[in-house]
C-alpha cells in the first residue's frame, strides 16, 4: 500500500482534536484505488465515547441558553463555508466512498440545503398560546432541547445524512456526539471542520471514529444521552430502538429499503426508463432510496426489457472522478462480497440473469471494487433477491397483469421506504398512492431522494420513530413544554381533575 506521508486524523472532543485513549488507529483506502491510503483514523472505545458525551453535557447549558436566532447565525456561517469548500468536500466523498463526482456534488448541495433550512427554523421555533378553561390563567407551549444527542450515520451519504441530523439538532439547542461510519470518517472530519470554523462553541459538536460495536453501544447506554438519531441497517436500528426505548430515550431510526417502481402500460416509457436506470444504477445502487425492483404491466414488458438492457449496456463504469462515468466502484471489499453473493444467490434460486452479474478485472478495474450493473428477470416474489436489501447495482424485474397485482407485489416485502408509479391515468395514480405501503411515494418520477422541507422516512422495517427533515426534525430534536400561569389575585376556586 502507498502509505508514505499518511495523515493521522484525530477525534474532536470539547473543541480539541485529540487521540483516542488506546492510541490505536486504522487506515482508510479509496474504493477506486485499493492501494491508496487516505488517512489513519482513531479506533475509539467506550472511554472516548464517555469523554465526548461529558464534553457535550458540559457545553449544553451555554448552547441551549443561546437564543435560537443566534444559533442560526452559526449555521448560516457553516453554509457559506460549505459553499466555499464544496468542490473539495465533493472530491473527498468520491475518493472515500466511491460515488461519481456529480453525485458527490449533489450530496454537498443537499447538505447545504438542509443547513439553510435548519438555520431558518431559528426564527420559527414556535410554540402556541391557547385559552385556558380556568379564569385568570395564561396557557402556552414552548420548545426545549432534548439535551445530549448521539448522531450515528452510514457510509453511503457521508456528508448529507450527518448534515440533515446535525443541523436541526443544533438549531434546537442540543449538543451532539457524532459517530460516523467506520468506512467514511474523512468526510465526517471535513464536515466537523466546517462547523468548527463557523464558530460553534467547544463541546457543542464532538466527533469520535471507530467501531459501532463498542462506540455505538457506549453512546446508547450512556445515561447523559437523551436522544439518538440513527441511519443504517434494519438489524442494527431495531436493536438501538429497543435498547433506547428500555432506557426511556427518544430514538429515531431510518433503516433499509427494497424500493419498487410500478410501470403501467400507458406510461411515458422513455421517461420511465431514464428514471429507472438512474435510480437502479446511479451511485452504484448504494442508496436507501435506490430502485431495486421494477414491476411491469405485461402488455409492455418485452418492449421495456429490450430498451432497459440497451440503456444499461451504454453506462460507463469507472473511477468516480472521471466526469463521464455513470457507475463507479462499490464502497469496499465487504460490499463487493455482499453484492456478488446476492448475484450468485439469484441464479441459484432460479432467477434469470439477463445482463451483467460479474465483478470486473483488468486495467483500472484491478484497483477497485467494480461490479457490472445487473438485471434479473423471472424472479419469484419470495426469492431472497426480491425480498432483501442488496445495496448494489442489482435490479429485479417482475410482470404484473395490472395495477392491483403490481401493488400486491410491491407491498410483499418487509420494507416500505420509497416507491414510484409511472402512469398517465390519474385514477390509477391515486389508487396507487392510497394503497402502496411506503413512506414516500412518487408519480412519474424516480424513487430517489426527497426535499429538505418535507419528511423523510419509511414504513414497516424501513423506519421507526419520528421522521427526519422538515418540521418533523424540529419535533424530534425538541421537547414541548406546556406552561400554565395563574395570574389571579385570589386563591383558585376551581379544582383540577387530572
Amino acid at each position: 500500500m502507498a502509505t508514505s506521508q499518511v495523515t493521522k486524523y484525530k477525534n474532536y472532543i470539547g473543541g480539541q482534536w485529540v487521540d483516542c485513549e488506546s492510541g490505536r488507529t486504522y487506515p482508510i483506502t479509496s474504493p477506486a484505488s485499493k492501494t491508496t491510503v487516505l488517512g489513519e483514523f482513531q479506533i475509539s472505545g467506550p472511554e472516548d465515547a464517555a469523554a465526548a458525551v461529558q464534553a457535550a453535557q458540559d457545553a449544553l447549558q451555554g448552547w441551549s441558553d443561546t437564543p435560537a436566532p443566534v444559533r442560526a447565525g452559526v449555521l448560516y456561517r457553516a453554509l457559506e463555508i460549505m459553499r466555499e469548500r464544496g468542490d473539495d468536500i465533493a472530491r473527498t466523498i468520491t475518493i472515500e466512498e466511491g460515488k461519481p463526482l456529480a453525485d458527490a456534488q449533489g450530496e454537498v448541495k443537499r447538505a447545504m440545503n438542509i443547513t439553510e433550512y435548519a438555520a431558518g427554523e431559528g426564527r420559527r421555533m414556535f410554540g402556541y398560546t391557547t385559552p385556558s378553561e380556568l379564569p385568570n390563567t395564561f396557557a402556552y407551549t414552548v420548545r426545549r432541547p432534548l439535551g445530549v444527542v448521539a448522531i450515528i450515520t452510514p457510509w453511503n451519504f457521508p456528508i448529507a445524512i450527518p448534515a440533515w441530523k446535525i443541523a436541526p439538532a443544533l438549531i434546537c439547542g442540543n449538543t451532539l456526539v457524532f459517530k460516523p461510519a467506520s468506512g467514511t470518517p474523512l468526510s465526517a472530519v471535513k464536515l466537523v471542520e466546517v462547523f468548527e470554523e463557523a464558530g460553534l462553541p467547544p463541546g457543542v459538536l464532538n466527533l469520535i471514529t471507530g467501531p459501532g460495536s463498542s462506540v455505538g453501544n457506549a453512546l446508547v447506554e450512556n445515561p447523559l444521552v437523551r436522544g439518538i438519531s440513527f441511519t443504517g441497517s434494519t438489524e442494527i436500528g431495531t436493536g438501538i430502538y429497543t435498547q433506547g426505548a428500555a432506557l426511556l430515550k427518544k430514538v429515531q431510526c431510518e433503516m433499509g429499503g427494497k424500493n419498487a417502481v410500478i410501470l403501467l402500460a400507458d406510461a411515458d416509457l422513455d421517461k420511465a426508463l431514464g428514471g429507472i436506470v438512474q435510480a437502479a444504477f446511479g451511485s452504484t445502487g448504494q442508496r436507501c432510496t435506490a430502485t431495486s425492483r421494477v414491476i411491469v404491466e405485461e402488455a409492455i414488458y418485452d418492449q421495456f426489457m429490450e430498451q432497459l438492457i440497451d440503456r444499461t449496456s451504454k453506462l460507463k463504469i469507472g473511477d468516480g472522478l472521471d466526469p463521464d462515468v455513470d457507475v463507479s466502484p462499490l464502497s469496499s471489499q465487504s460490499q463487493l462480497d455482499i453484492v456478488m453473493g446476492y448475484i450468485g444467490m439469484g441464479t441459484e434460486e432460479g432467477a434469470r440473469l439477463v445482463y451483467g452479474g460479474k465483478s470486473l478485472s483488468g486495467g483500472i478495474f484491478d484497483d477497485g471494487y467494480y461490479v457490472e450493473p445487473t438485471i434479473f428477470t423471472e424472479v419469484a416474489p419470495d426469492m431472497r433477491i426480491a425480498q432483501e436489501e442488496i445495496f448494489g447495482p442489482v435490479l429485479t424485474v417482475f410482470k404484473a397483469d395490472g395495477l392491483e397485482e403490481a401493488i400486491q407485489i410491491s407491498n410483499n416485502v418487509k420494507f416500505g421506504l420509497s416507491s414510484s408509479v409511472y402512469t398517465k391515468d390519474l385514477t390509477k395514480a391515486f389508487q396507487y398512492i392510497n394503497t402502496v405501503e411506503a413512506g414516500m411515494v412518487h408519480v412519474n418520477a424516480p424513487t430517489l431522494g426527497g426535499e429538505v422541507h418535507l419528511p423523510f422516512g419509511g414504513l414497516k422495517s424501513s423506519g421507526v420513530g419520528q421522521r427526519e427533515q422538515g418540521t418533523e426534525a424540529v419535533d424530534f430534536f425538541s421537547e414541548v413544554i406546556t406552561v400554565y400561569i395563574d395570574h389571579a389575585g385570589a386563591p383558585r376556586a376551581q379544582a383540577r381533575f387530572i
